[in-house]
């Protein structure tokens, strides 16, 4: 081979050389770029989230405080008799909170219509919360009673005609009347009393009885 084309050869080394190396550079370049935004999204994402998890960890905190503490309103009641009879039982409060009951318990959840209530004491002796609603509560907030009965398997939610107040909270020996589904002690009363230490039998099933 003659001089000229080696050294045409040579050039054209060079120059390819060249070109890979840009393109590697540019290519580095492309790569930096897209770890730096994907690097921003992430950190953009996390941080919300990050401060989501933490507000809902600061609520359910004080969630717990306020159960530990003295719940304004909670009426306790000292049952005299749990005997276990098919007969009608003629409760001095309404929505009762205890005494002698069916023998068969009402199985916890969601209800649209009255439940029976001699059911509904036998399912307070298993450590359910049995929230009444007045019939006519606005929908929204019986869709909120809802939602909660899903994710609370002893929570027993029903419509009580004549109550004093749009809902009451009941667990054996203890109630609470409040006017709406955001009162502050609703949830506090829920983590002192579902399975609460005022339980007769905690752990006994709420389901496998009577209902949906």
């Amino acid at each position: 081979m003659g001089a000229g084309k080696r050294e045409a050869a040579d050039e054209r080394r060079e120059r390819l050389a060249q070109v890979q190396a840009e393109q590697q550079r540019a290519e580095r370049r492309r790569t930096f770029l897209v770890v730096g935004v994907v690097s921003a999204v992430v950190l953009a994402l996390a941080v919300p989230v990050g401060i989501f998890f933490f507000q809902e960890l600061s609520a359910q905190n004080e969630v717990r405080a306020a159960a530990q503490a003295d719940i304004d309103g909670v009426e306790e009641i000292e049952i005299a008799s749990t005997l276990h009879t098919e007969e009608a039982v003629e409760y001095e409060l309404l929505p009762p909170v205890g005494g002698d009951h069916h023998p068969i318990w009402q199985n916890c959840g969601f209800y649209d219509a009255p439940v029976v209530e001699e059911h509904a004491v036998h399912s307070l002796e298993h450590g359910a919360v049995w929230i009444a609603y007045d019939p006519a509560l606005e929908p929204a907030q019986v869709e909120r009673l809802r939602e909660l009965s899903a994710s609370n398997p002893y929570l027993l939610v029903s419509p009580f005609e004549d109550l004093a107040s749009p809902l009451t909270l009941s667990a054996w020996g203890v109630q609470l009347e409040v006017d709406s589904v955001d009162d502050e002690r609703l949830e506090p009363f829920l983590v002192k009393y579902l399975q609460g230490p005022q339980t007769p039998e905690p752990g006994a099933s709420c389901f496998g009885g009577v209902g949906a």
